[in-house]
């Protein structure tokens, strides 16, 4: 019986993974959601929306899975923010749009409203069950969790498109109206403070909780409370140029916690196995069954130029074709596939550098690293945060833990070695850019030239997490990236130099009077209630370093 309950467990959490249909009321609805008599009939009412809702973070299937939810990760996330952070490159088939697509800036419909429906419908609906399953209950630690799942999933809807629905979000209506960033942001840190105080209650008193459905930490409050201090820290740093007094409040409250931060590699917040399941490495099929998700140039520039020793780590050598390719200080050859190109798979391309990534390889929402470099930051600019030098190596230090890299920290940070330029000369995929920056790793320089050293770091450890690397490279405008191939989302906004700044609303946002309202009410929000164009040139207000 038990066993049975498990498989019903499984088809509902898929079912809720699947994308919802394409009206602006329907988008804002998981059609697929678990009825309350299938919650309370096996037991599973509680626990398997928290599972579900874990799976919402970063998407994720089984081994036993199809491959619908490495599809929708695909459209969703790798074909754009991987892409747009210089992690990846792609074969562009003439079955994307004719080579018009996300990858070179021109955003598809289908694809953007895939993303919405990841990073923000597919948690809505669990979300709202758990409130109310947690009020009836009396169980305000699960609602805690909730809140921590529902910001870790939300915040990326709200760094990929801007204005959205929040605080109306549990509200009987599905037309939602939509709150202004800074008020987002507000709202999230106050949620998570809340969660955070009623997690730690339960760590002191070592409870575990729902441990047998958490995928990731299998109840262990304890490490709740560090993720979701960390979370702090990163939407903190998210915010300093729009709002340095409300980033610098809530980074000391996140580091100042009893409990703390992350320190630790075992502290990470992944998905590989737990709550009876084991995952599966979307990036991992990808790469080894579509034959997609190639180094990307600018990765290429970097790990190679600083002789880095995570480019194993990270990148397969060429598999063939190696005329192509560059020899690297390792003695094996690698080369990169150029962003933004509008040529179909070839042998060369199939040949270039695969990611490192099997298919039991963990998904990471979160690492201790980036709470190093997170906390180099702070500690660059504000008093009370420590010794930004420190931080920075600690990070590095644990970037190279985190990879099983046992090469010494100090000649890495201290070699002048800086990134090369790229170069492939073949007909079709040919590019040649020089060096996208001549910044070497050792810590020194003016602040702003530091800053650049943190946040290059930063994003070499966040690989291959490209939705928070695209997000910092917005935020800071570093590491410096290369240019794309091809520039196909001109009308839409976007240029070789600035990029993608932001999705576009979904055109279903605008197809009902009710919808067309709420969006056109949620324009007038942008640039601080001044208003903008729904374009992917329109910044967004933590966007605001020039």
């Amino acid at each position: 019986m038990r066993k049975m309950n498990h498989f019903k467990l499984l088809a509902v959490i898929c079912a809720m993974t699947l994308f919802a249909s394409c009206n602006f009321e329907e988008i804002n609805t998981n059609q697929f959601e678990m009825s309350d008599g299938e919650g309370a009939m096996d037991g599973f009412e509680v626990g398997g929306l928290i599972t579900a809702m874990q799976r919402t973070v970063i998407p994720v299937g089984t081994q036993a899975d199809d491959t619908d939810v490495i599809n929708e990760y695909q459209i969703a996330y790798h074909l754009s923010a991987d892409n747009w952070s210089g992690f990846f490159g792609e074969n562009n088939s003439n079955g994307w749009n004719a080579g018009s697509n996300n990858t070179t800036y021109y955003l598809l419909d289908n694809w953007i409203k895939a993303t919405y429906t990841q990073s923000y419908t597919n948690a809505l609906d669990p979300w709202k069950k758990l409130k109310i399953a947690s009020e009836k209950n009396g169980t305000p630690e699960v609602f805690a969790l909730a809140q921590i799942l529902k910001i870790s999933a939300w915040h990326k809807t709200l760094e990929s498109f801007g204005p959205m629905p929040y605080s109306h979000a549990a509200d009987a209506t599905m037309n939602i109206p939509f709150d202004s960033e800074k008020e987002v942001y507000t709202a999230m840190f106050e949620e998570l403070t809340a969660a955070i105080e009623e997690l730690t209650e339960k760590a002191e008193n070592g409870v575990n909780v729902m441990g047998a459905y958490d995928a990731v930490y299998a109840g262990d409050a304890t490490k709740w409370v560090k993720y979701g201090n960390s979370l702090m820290l990163r939407l903190a740093m998210r915010v300093r140029f729009a709002d340095a007094e409300l980033a610098k409040k809530y980074a000391t409250q996140a580091v100042n916690h009893s409990i703390g931060v992350m320190t630790a590699k075992d502290d990470a917040a992944q998905m590989s196995q737990g709550a009876g399941m084991t995952f599966r490495n979307n990036i991992e099929w990808l790469a080894g069954n579509y034959n997609e998700a190639r180094m990307g140039s600018s990765i290429f520039s970097y790990l190679m130029g600083y002789e880095d020793p995570r480019l194993s780590v990270y990148f397969l050598p060429m598999d063939g074709n190696a005329s192509y390719g560059v020899e690297a200080f390792n003695g094996k050859t690698y080369q990169a596939v150029p962003a933004g190109h509008a040529n179909a798979q070839n042998d060369i391309y199939k040949s270039c550098s695969k990611p490192n990534i099997q298919s039991g390889t963990p998904t990471y929402w979160l690492r201790a690293s980036e709470v190093y470099f997170l906390r180099a930051e702070a500690a660059l600019v504000w008093e009370g945060f420590g010794s930004a030098d420190s931080w920075y190596k600690q990070g590095i230090d644990m970037s190279f833990q985190e990879n099983g890299v046992t090469d010494p920290v100090d000649d890495y940070m201290n070699s002048n070695l800086s990134p090369r330029a790229y170069v492939l000369s073949h007909y079709q995929y040919g590019q040649t850019l020089s060096a996208p920056c001549e910044t070497t790793v050792k810590f020194e320089g003016t602040t702003e030239q530091k800053l650049e050293k943190i946040m290059i770091q930063k994003w070499i450890a966040l690989f291959p997490n490209g939705q928070e690397a695209w997000t910092e490279w917005r935020r800071t405008g570093y590491p410096k990236l290369n240019v794309i191939k091809t520039l196909k989302g001109a009308v839409q906004g976007a240029t070789l130099e600035g990029g993608i700044r932001r999705m576009i609303y979904p055109t279903s946002f605008s197809q009902t009077n009710e919808g067309k309202a709420i969006y056109e009410a949620a324009l007038k929000l942008f640039n601080n209630g001044a208003g903008g164009e729904d374009k992917s040139s329109t910044r967004l207000w933590w966007d605001c370093k020039r």
